[in-house]
């Protein structure tokens, strides 16, 4: 958070803004990057008076939707291609394609809503929901509601923190590492879902093979 602090104080209005859309974009292809401090950060730089809350919130809500939107185009586009046709048959089988068509097909609205208070998944969703060719009217609503509570509240949790952002801050990596732990098992449980269905694929290959 201090290095975040540092680097926003010493910059421009502008430039203020150019950072936090950066993080907020590049956090749907790179989860790692740590977006949420930033954006608490703007927000208490707001808070200060160096630049507006709702411009900080507009740009970092903006943006981060774009980015979603912007990944899940190029999984639309370019994704059931690659696992039908390309290498990505390797990763994923016909059957499996068609599970994840089902699955988006019935709780896609949810799970897109539900990833953008996922790291990780925030960036996973998203492309995936492309994949399965899920469309547009069934993605962006959920991602722009999701994304506006999330980093509204972080904003505003910013914004309110004055001389208690330690305590926001530390309430917030606990928030982070409880939704993180949440994430992490359930990337457990989807692999070993996916595991289990390539060696059942694997099975129906050989007996297939052996059959002829």
């Amino acid at each position: 958070m201090e290095r975040a602090l540092a680097l926003l104080t010493d910059l421009p209005e502008p430039l203020v803004y150019g950072v936090l859309a950066a993080g907020a974009v590049i956090e749907n292809i790179l989860p790692v990057v740590p977006a949420d401090t930033f954006i608490v950060a703007g927000g208490f730089i707001a808070g200060l008076g160096t630049v507006g809350p709702a411009g900080v919130f507009l740009v970092v809500w903006g943006f981060n939707v774009a980015g979603a939107v912007a990944v899940y185009a190029a999984g639309l586009k370019y994704g059931p291609g690659f696992f039908r046709e390309g290498r990505g048959r390797a990763l994923m089988a016909e059957r499996q394609m068609r599970k994840l068509e089902a699955f988006y097909r019935r709780w896609g609205v949810l799970a897109v809503f539900a990833a953008r208070f996922l790291p990780g998944f925030r960036a996973l969703v998203p492309v995936f929901a492309g994949v399965a060719e899920l469309g547009p009217a069934r993605v962006i609503p959920p991602l722009v509601v999701a994304s506006a509570i999330w980093y509204g509240a972080l904003v505003r949790l910013g914004y309110l923190a004055g001389d208690n952002l330690d305590a926001v801050m530390e309430t917030i990596d606990r928030t982070n590492r409880g939704l993180l732990a949440a994430s992490a098992l359930l990337g457990v449980v989807i692999l070993g879902v996916w595991w289990r269905a390539r060696r059942r694929e694997a099975s129906r290959e050989d007996e297939d093979g052996d059959g002829t």
